[in-house]
């Protein structure tokens, strides 16, 4: 399940996932400890469709940072929407650039703190 940052979102997303899987089987999303999930309209959805569970990372998750930085990193430079004509197109372009930074790799620098990531993170 794909998380979003706002109340809204988190309603909407999960509609096409509760088509797609079949009845009998529980959805779980992972989302950063933020808000979200504190909200009353989130409380209320999640009451109302019992088979999806939302895990949250703990804060303390540095390594999600990076994580959250290579998506970003491949977004931004090889997989942009829209730019491939169907799914093996889009697998070869991951795995050419997955094997381009394998072999040429640049470490991650951070330049904020711990605390400046996750209020960014959080929306604050």
């Amino acid at each position: 399940m794909h998380a979003t940052a706002s109340a809204s979102g988190v309603s909407k997303v999960p509609q096409g996932r509760d088509r797609a899987t079949p009845k009998h089987l529980n959805i779980h999303g992972v989302a950063g400890n933020c808000a979200t999930h504190k909200k009353q309209e989130v409380k209320d959805w999640l009451a109302k469709h019992p088979r999806f569970h939302l895990h949250f990372i703990p804060t303390s998750s540095s390594w999600l940072t990076l994580v959250e930085r290579w998506f970003g990193a491949i977004a931004a430079e090889r997989i942009r929407r829209g730019v491939f004509k169907n799914m093996n197109e889009l697998e070869r372009a991951i795995y050419a650039y997955i094997e381009h930074n394998e072999a040429y790799p640049k470490p991650f620098v951070r330049t904020k703190s711990a605390n400046g990531i996750i209020l960014k993170s959080c929306g604050t």
